[in-house]
C-alpha cells in the first residue's frame, strides 16, 4: 500500500499490532455500501468514467456475495477491512479497482464506516428497547391495582401498585431511548469526502454521497470530521445509562426472586440450577444482566481514555475505538432481550407482595396526612403523632388499623373513627391521586400514554 516509499516491509511484529482485520471485519457491510456510494458519486462528476463505476459497483456486490456466505479471510498483510475490500474488488476486475479511492482516504474511509454501523447499532438498541417497554407496559395493564410494597433503603415505605413500579421501569427506558435518539440526530452527518485531513482537490460532492447513505448532510470541517469519535462516545455513554437501569432492573428481580421475598417466580427458561444442590433455583439471567452493565461502563472509559489526549487529526490509536464499541452493543443486546423475555413469562405473586406491603406501618404517612386534613393538625406535629401510634402498634404487635379508636385517641384526641377509611392498604394506594402518583386510575392513565407512544 506504501511500498513506494519503505524499502523494507514491516516486521512480523507490527503487522500482528497493526492489522485491525479480526475485528474491524464487522464492518464489511457498511464499507461497501460507503464504497458504492463514493464510486457513483465520483462517475456523476466525471472523476471517474461510468464504465469504471459500473465495474466497482458490480465487483463490490461480488464481494458482498462472497462475504455473506463464507465470511470475510483474514490476512494480516492487508491490515483491515479497507484494504480486504480494495484488494479482493481488484482481483475481480482488475486495474479498475485502483480509482475507488481517488478523492478518499482510509480516513475519512473509517470513520463513515464506522458511523454507520453504530448508527445501526443505535437502530438496533431503539428497537429493542421500544420490545422491552411494550412488555412492561402490558404487565404493568395486568398489574394496575395489584399492590405490593414501595421501598426506601430496601425498607417497607408506603404501598403501591405492582403497575405503578413497572412504569417506573418503563420511564428509565424511555429516557434511554431518548438518548440514543438524540445521540443519533447530531451523528448523521457523513465524513466521508474529508479524505486524510484536508479535504481534497478533485470536484467532489460531498452532499450527494451523504444523501445516498442516509446522512442528513456531510460534515462541516474536514478536520473534524476524520479525528471526531463523540458518535461513538455518545452510543457508549447511552448504552451505559441504559445498561445501569437494566441492572437495576436486574437487582430487583434477583432480590424479589429469593426465598425471603417470593415476589415473583421466574420462568425456567431464565434460570438454571446447581450442580449439587438439587433444590436451587438460580436468577442467573439477571446475574448476568448485572454484572454486564459493568463491562458496558468499562468499553466506555476505555474509549474516553483513548480520545482523552489525542492531537487533531488521525491518530492510530483510534483504531483502538472499534473493540469497545462492538463488545458493548453484544453484550446491551443480550441484555435487553433477556430482562424483555424476564418481564413477559415472570409469574408475579400478588398475594405475597400485598402480605408484605401490609408489615412495616406501611400507611403511617396517611394517618399523619389525615391528621393534617381532617384535624388541621400541623404536618411537623402529624409526624409526631403518628410516630407514636407506630410504637404503640409495635408494641402490641399489631398494624396500624387493627389498634383500638379508643388506643388511638390516648395519643390524639382529635382522631376520629373515620381515620379507618384511610389506614388499609387499598385506601392508601386509591388516594395517591396526584399525577404519576400509585393509584389504579393514575397508572391507567399513563399506561394509556405509553401505549400512545408506543404505538400499541
Amino acid at each position: 500500500m506504501w511500498g513506494g516509499r519503505f524499502a523494507e516491509g514491516p516486521s512480523a511484529l507490527m503487522r500482528e499490532i497493526n492489522a485491525s482485520i479480526a475485528f474491524d471485519k464487522r464492518l464489511w457491510r457498511q464499507d461497501i455500501a460507503a464504497s458504492k456510494a463514493h464510486a457513483a458519486m465520483l462517475a456523476v462528476r466525471g472523476i471517474i468514467t461510468q464504465e469504471d463505476a459500473d465495474a466497482i459497483e458490480e465487483g463490490l456486490d461480488r464481494v458482498a456475495d462472497e462475504y455473506e456466505a463464507s465470511g470475510v479471510p483474514e490476512n494480516a498483510s492487508l491490515e483491515d477491512i479497507h484494504m480486504h475490500v480494495e484488494h479482493r474488488l481488484a482481483e475481480l476486475i482488475g486495474p479498475a479497482a485502483g480509482r475507488l479511492h481517488t478523492a478518499r482516504s482510509r480516513n475519512d474511509q473509517v470513520a463513515t464506516d464506522f458511523r454507520l454501523w453504530v448508527r445501526e447499532a443505535m437502530d438496533d438498541a431503539l428497537d429493542a428497547l421500544a420490545a422491552l417497554q411494550r412488555a412492561l407496559v402490558a404487565r404493568a395493564e395486568e398489574h394496575a391495582e395489584s399492590i405490593m410494597p414501595g421501598f426506601t433503603h430496601l425498607q417497607v415505605a408506603q404501598p403501591v401498585t405492582l403497575g405503578h413500579h413497572l412504569m417506573a421501569w418503563y420511564e428509565m427506558i424511555r429516557r434511554d431511548r431518548s438518548r440514543l435518539e438524540d445521540a443519533r440526530k447530531r451523528m448523521n452527518e457523513s465524513p466521508l469526502g474529508a479524505a486524510a485531513l484536508a479535504g481534497t482537490s478533485f470536484p467532489i460532492d460531498r452532499e450527494a454521497a451523504a444523501l445516498a447513505l442516509g446522512f442528513d448532510k456531510a460534515t462541516a470541517n474536514s478536520l473534524d470530521s476524520v479525528s471526531d469519535r463523540d458518535f461513538a462516545l455518545d452510543y457508549l455513554m447511552a448504552a451505559t445509562q441504559c445498561a445501569l437501569h437494566l441492572s437495576r432492573m436486574a437487582e430487583e428481580f434477583i432480590i424479589w426472586a429469593s426465598q425471603p421475598f417470593s415476589f415473583i417466580a421466574l420462568h425456567d427458561a431464565y434460570s438454571t440450577g446447581s450442580s449439587i444442590m438439587p433444590q436451587k433455583r438460580n436468577p442467573d439471567a439477571a446475574e448476568l444482566v448485572r454484572g454486564h452493565s459493568g463491562r458496558v461502563a468499562g468499553a466506555m472509559t476505555a474509549l474516553v481514555m483513548t480520545m482523552k489526549g489525542l492531537p487533531l487529526a488521525y491518530s492510530k490509536d483510534m483504531q483502538d475505538d472499534k473493540q469497545p464499541v462492538f463488545e458493548a452493543h453484544d453484550l446491551l443486546a443480550l441484555s435487553i432481550a433477556a430482562m424483555t423475555g424476564m418481564v413477559e413469562t415472570t409469574t408475579f405473586n400478588t398475594d405475597r407482595m400485598r402480605a408484605a406491603a401490609e408489615q412495616g406501618h406501611s400507611t403511617a404517612t396517611d394517618l399523619a396526612d389525615w391528621l393534617v386534613r381532617a384535624a388541621n393538625v400541623p404536618f411537623r406535629e402529624a409526624h409526631h403523632i403518628t410516630g407514636r401510634a407506630v410504637k404503640l402498634a409495635e408494641d402490641r404487635g399489631l398494624p396500624l388499623w387493627e389498634l383500638p379508636l379508643e388506643a388511638l385517641r390516648d395519643i390524639d384526641p382529635r382522631i376520629d373513627q373515620s381515620v379507618f377509611d384511610v389506614l388499609s392498604v387499598d385506601a392508601s394506594v386509591r388516594s395517591r391521586t396526584s399525577h404519576g402518583g400509585t393509584a389504579p386510575a393514575e397508572v391507567r392513565a399513563r399506561i394509556k400514554e405509553a401505549k400512545k407512544a408506543l404505538g400499541v
